[in-house]
């Protein structure tokens, strides 16, 4: 078969059988890079096609056998080139942990193709020296023709090869803010959080300031954030600055830095009102304006739970006059609220109307935002929370994991044991949604009970009820075991609460 012994001929003369397994292996140990393979795979397979052609005009004596080899041998180098750079760079190298810039990887590449081409063309017989007079020349007209390109592709080495700008990182130049998605040969891309693409040519950042975002040597990746907000000047500074720390602080806030912690700073004083700045450090940096706001509804819950109100500017008109039946109006609403939420409450069903009369009357509003603690286990916190509206998980930490035990919803009510006995809080509780809660204090129930001691008889009866009939489901108690350990029960917590109120026996 004359066809075959030339194709195997011309094969072993092109070094076909190795840049064949060159690209294979590559391709095996590169799969997941299929860009960086195109271009070997589109050269073997003109290295394939002319190597087939040489072949078969070798046996009609033909004259373009050995422009057609000289080919061969080209495409085969470049293909073979190319293999051999994807594996390392792509095969080799990552497997390392070791990073190389991806420009850095093209000139390599490049560079070593041109020198291949040179070689085998040199060997093969093609003349040089043409291209070496003329270097000159070329030279010149690419320098004067091509020079902004020429140094946007210096600068993309540039920034890649000292690492100043990396794909990844959160810059801003000029009024531009984005990540950087990739950096090319003649332009670095920029994506902002509007969704556009910002493509600065390389040679502008080399002569422009660069602000890379949230990179400080040995520190994580986070950036100092500014949330502003205004008080008006009958609340002191420590009582406003108090409040918000403590609820920025009481439970983690997503994509917050613990560490440093968030802060409030008095930073100005205006007109009618003083003006106050929370900072927290970022840890995503493409999510801002929603981490901004989250931090915004704990600073409003807040001051409204310490009764501090945000600021109006001194000049703002009111135009509709409220009128004392529209007050009236609004403050039976909120009576009305309050009542409903006593009512919810079956400690306090055995009270007279007037008694439970006196302790909504004593109800403090005290709202939550999503994600806010309402209270921790292990705190303490003597006072009593009716849960309005609204949904909170109560978790327990058990050696040192937090569990989920059930859920509070509306109408449900927790701390009823720091309220009464002073104990420390028995679980920890978030809340799940926007809470609208109502809080029941120690000292407004002490008045109640100074005056009727009795009550504490009463309360301990339903604290102890409810206490056994946990412990009955969960022991299976019998009833007369049941009955004994609610009679030990209802002593000994009517004498921790006589206890606590300080009315003696």
């Amino acid at each position: 078969m004359p066809f075959l012994r030339a194709l195997i001929e011309q094969a072993q003369s092109a070094w076909t059988p190795w840049i064949t397994l060159a690209v294979i292996v590559s391709a095996i140990a590169v799969h997941g890079s299929e860009r960086r393979l195109r271009l070997p795979s589109f050269f073997l397979a003109i290295h394939l096609v002319t190597v087939t052609v040489a072949s078969g005009l070798s046996l009609a004596d033909s004259k373009l056998v050995g422009d057609l080899h000289l080919v061969a041998v080209l495409t085969g180098g470049v293909a073979g080139v190319g293999a051999i750079g994807a594996l390392v760079f792509r095969g080799l190298i990552p497997r390392l942990k070791t990073q190389v810039p991806q420009i850095v990887q093209d000139v390599a590449i490049f560079v070593a193709v041109m020198i291949t081409l040179l070689v085998v063309a040199s060997r093969n017989g093609f003349n040089l020296s043409s291209i070496v007079a003329t270097s000159a020349v070329l030279t010149a007209v690419i320098g004067l023709s091509l020079q902004d390109t020429l140094g946007n592709i210096l600068g993309g080495v540039a920034l890649q090869t000292d690492e100043s700008i990396s794909v990844g990182d959160w810059i801003k130049v000029g009024d531009v803010v984005g990540r950087v998605a990739n950096i090319h040969w003649r332009y670095t891309a920029v994506e902002t959080r509007n969704w556009e693409t910002v493509v600065i040519p390389n040679s502008v950042l080399l002569k422009n300031q660069v602000i890379v975002l949230g990179r400080r040597g040995g520190q994580p990746v986070q950036w100092r954030r500014w949330v502003w907000f205004n008080v008006d000047y009958r609340f002191a500074p420590p009582d406003v600055i108090r409040a918000v720390e403590k609820a920025l602080l009481a439970e983690p806030i997503e994509r917050v830095a613990q560490t440093p912690a968030p802060n409030v700073q008095l930073m100005d004083f205006g007109e009618s009102w003083a003006r106050y700045a929370v900072r927290y450090w970022l840890t995503d940096l493409a999510v801002d304006d929603p981490t901004d706001s989250v931090v915004r509804q704990r600073i409003f819950y807040a001051l409204t739970r310490a009764g501090i109100t945000l600021a109006i500017p001194a000049q703002a008109l009111f135009v509709t006059k409220e009128s004392s039946k529209r007050r009236a109006q609004k403050q039976e609403e909120i009576e009305e609220r309050q009542r409903a939420a006593i009512e919810h409450v079956d400690l306090f069903n055995k009270l007279p109307d007037a008694e439970r009369q006196h302790l909504a009357e004593s109800l403090e509003y005290a709202p939550f935002t999503k994600g806010e603690l309402l209270t921790k286990q292990g705190a303490k916190a003597h006072w009593l929370y009716i849960i309005e509206q609204g949904e909170c998980v109560v978790r327990v930490e058990v050696d040192g994991i937090q569990r989920e035990v059930s859920k509070l919803h509306d109408g449900d009510f927790m701390g009823e044991m720091s309220l009464f006995t002073g104990e420390k809080r028995s679980a920890t509780v978030i809340a799940l949604t926007e809470v609208q809660c109502w809080k029941l204090g120690r000292d407004h129930f002490r008045h109640l009970m100074q005056r009727r001691p009795e009550i504490a008889e009463e309360v301990a009866e339903v604290l102890a009820e409810r206490q056994v009939e946990l412990d009955r489901v969960r022991d299976n108690l019998s009833q007369e075991a049941a009955a004994r350990k609610l009679d030990e029960r209802r002593h000994d917590l009517a004498d921790r609460i006589k206890s606590f109120f300080g009315i003696g026996a």
